[in-house]
């Protein structure tokens, strides 16, 4: 899925993880749609640890190919006036 200006957003994360779920809800109150992938088997668990330079935790968000990190890293955009810069 895009976001309306064709900008590719990518959330690696769980079924049981708040900050997952607090990630995909900014992006929804924001109408904005992103690919979910689970990693819930190794091979997507070892691809998101490789993209994302050794991040280990969940979520890892991406736009395009630009690594802007967790659930707190996406608040910071945000608040300052910056994700819509990224889209």
């Amino acid at each position: 899925m895009t976001t309306k200006k064709n900008k590719k957003i990518t959330i690696y994360s769980t079924r049981i993880c708040p900050y997952c779920s607090n990630a995909k809800a900014i992006f929804d109150n924001m109408h904005l749609e992103y690919n979910e992938i689970f990693i819930d088997t190794d091979e997507a668990r070892n691809a998101m640890i490789n993209k994302s330079n050794g991040h280990k935790t969940v979520p890892q968000i991406f736009i395009d190919e630009h690594h802007i990190g967790g659930y707190t890293d996406l608040v910071q955009l945000v608040k300052n006036n910056k994700l819509e810069k990224l889209l």
